[in-house]
């Protein structure tokens, strides 16, 4: 039975599940498993952006590969930092999605149950969820950079969330967890570009040929994924870069700040500088996003109907 949609931006009901609980658990679960399928992409675009020694070169990434395999334990290497990508991951999308999910709801009260929402909106619900986002969990991001960012046996490095908590605290307190707090809130505005070009795309895609609501294939949520991202990811990569530059271990004696960090990528690096990392990059989020949406898309639809299993979706 074909899949039956609400009219657009209509109050989202379902049922015995609470709408903040079913966005909460589709983002979680999104989170968990696009991070599985793409960490070891992670692992090469951080060790390029934090590379603060070589231009940025053809065959890089290969570069990294090929010494992760020889000098830090081949294939495991690759998984070095999951676990705080994971909780990083699945904790971001689960609040990004429940407060992006109940802000889109104000807005729609506010606007009418007859009236469409404008990118402007998007704009505003995505950017105000991605920097309440960034505020509560830029500390795993701290650990995860660095890492990432270091083999196992380096001196120094964190062999574990804990550990790497512990670490922090000692040596930075809590200043120190909120290392590239700034270029993060910076990068708000490339989830809120995206979601802006997402929503949009997906409220035009579903209109068929006789001006009713169509439905929205698997296929269709991977194009419009994919395209969003690549315009947002077009416009905002170096922030990135900042980030990553402020969060690795020895920071504090490089950097005065993120516009220190600016200047120096600017005069030794070049503009080439702010997009390294930009290949393992793209070729990491594509994947991680359309599996993202995906599975956001798919558990929202059906993880209310597990709870009544005997309706028909007209009945939901």
């Amino acid at each position: 039975m074909p899949r039956v949609y609400p009219p657009i931006e209509a109050k989202r009901d379902y049922t015995t599940l609470s709408n903040s609980v079913v966005e909460s658990l589709a983002g979680f679960t999104a989170g968990i498993v696009s991070t599985l399928v793409v960490h070891p992409f992670d692992v090469v675009k951080t060790r390029l952006q934090v590379d603060h020694s070589n231009r940025s070169r053809l065959g890089d990434s290969w570069r990294i590969v090929r010494s992760l395999f020889h000098h830090e334990g081949g294939s495991t290497a690759l998984y070095r930092g999951l676990m705080p990508n994971m909780l990083g991951n699945s904790i971001s999308w689960a609040l990004y999605f429940l407060w992006y999910g109940n802000i889109k709801d104000m807005i729609q009260t506010y606007r009418g149950a007859g009236n469409r929402l404008t990118s402007l909106d998007y704009f505003l619900a995505s950017g105000t969820s991605g920097i309440l986002t960034a505020i509560f969990t830029n500390p795993i991001w701290v650990i995860k950079t660095r890492m990432l960012s270091t083999g196992r046996n380096a001196p120094g490095a964190y062999r574990s969330i804990s550990h790497g908590t512990k670490s922090l605290y000692r040596a930075e307190g809590i200043a120190g967890f909120y290392r590239g707090l700034l270029p993060s809130l910076f990068g708000v505005s490339h989830g809120a570009i995206q979601f802006m070009a997402y929503e949009q795309l997906k409220n035009h895609w579903a209109v068929g040929s006789g001006g009713g609501r169509r439905e929205l294939s698997n296929w269709d949520y991977l194009l419009l994924s994919a395209g969003s991202k690549v315009f947002a990811g077009s416009i905002t990569y170096p922030y990135q870069v900042v980030r990553a530059r402020l969060q690795t271990y020895d920071a504090n004696q490089k950097y005065r700040g993120a516009g220190d960090v600016v200047r120096q990528v600017w005069a030794r690096e070049g503009i080439g500088g702010f997009y390294k990392g930009l290949g393992p990059n793209i070729v990491r989020v594509l994947p991680s996003t359309c599996v993202t949406f995906l599975v956001y898309e798919n558990v929202k639809f059906y993880l209310p109907r597990l709870y009544h299993p005997d309706s028909s979706p007209e009945e939901m």
